[in-house]
């Protein structure tokens, strides 16, 4: 483990923490919430199924419309999904130097994926926009200011994963969550399935951060 790196993530945790709801941060809150988005799509696609179109709006809200596949993974890859998605954006910036072209594919990866799937104006507008946002940064920006801002994204997505499976599903039960959709199909309560995805939720966070913590891989 490496002193730099462990500051860094102390740094954009407490960064995270007291700036979260500020304006500022607005366009990192959308990002996850279409990597939630995205979740969903991932394991419908993965199971057999078909997705429709992907909704976003300004409230920071979002649906994944799908069709088929097996519900009983697609139900809890919302969550689960922006933190293997988060995580692997968070590693991928601690292990490597090529910040930029990370940071370039992410952000193609942004508009593919808008394109394609995103139906909803406010989703269009920013799927687009932040994909091209991280297109500049990844042209113009050096690899440091690159790095930090892909770890602070990733980092972002897996806090998201964490803090609001337990607002949503296990402090109290919002009705048409995933958790509640859950409950329906296993007859065991939300609260359930929020706690138990909550624990491999955390678990996973401390996975990707001790990794994230180990700096670039030593062998070039």
């Amino acid at each position: 483990m490496r002193l730099r790196e462990v500051v860094i993530l102390v740094v954009l945790l407490l960064a995270a923490f007291f700036f979260w709801d500020t304006v500022a941060l607005y366009p990192v809150r959308a990002f996850v919430v279409l990597l939630h988005e995205l979740g969903h799509t991932a394991a419908a696609l993965l199971t057999g199924g078909k997705v429709e179109r992907i909704e976003l709006s300004a409230d920071l809200g979002g649906v994944c419309w799908s069709r088929g596949g097996w519900r009983l993974l697609v139900l809890p890859a919302g969550y689960l999904g922006s933190m293997l998605f988060g995580g692997a954006i968070l590693v991928a910036a601690a292990r490597t130097r090529n910040d930029r072209l990370l940071a370039a594919l992410v952000g193609l990866a942004v508009l593919a994926l808008t394109i394609v799937l995103v139906r909803t104006l406010f989703g269009v507008g920013f799927g687009l926009a932040f994909g091209a946002a991280l297109l500049c940064c990844a042209y113009w920006l050096p690899q440091a200011a690159n790095d930090v801002l892909l770890r602070f994204l990733g980092l972002a997505s897996v806090l998201y994963a964490v803090t609001d499976i337990k607002e949503d599903l296990v402090a109290r039960t919002v009705p048409g969550s995933d958790a509640y959709a859950m409950s329906r199909e296993l007859f065991l309560p939300p609260f359930f399935w929020g706690l138990l995805w909550m624990a491999l939720a955390v678990v996973a966070a401390g996975a990707f951060l001790y990794l994230a913590s180990q700096g670039e891989a030593k062998s070039r």
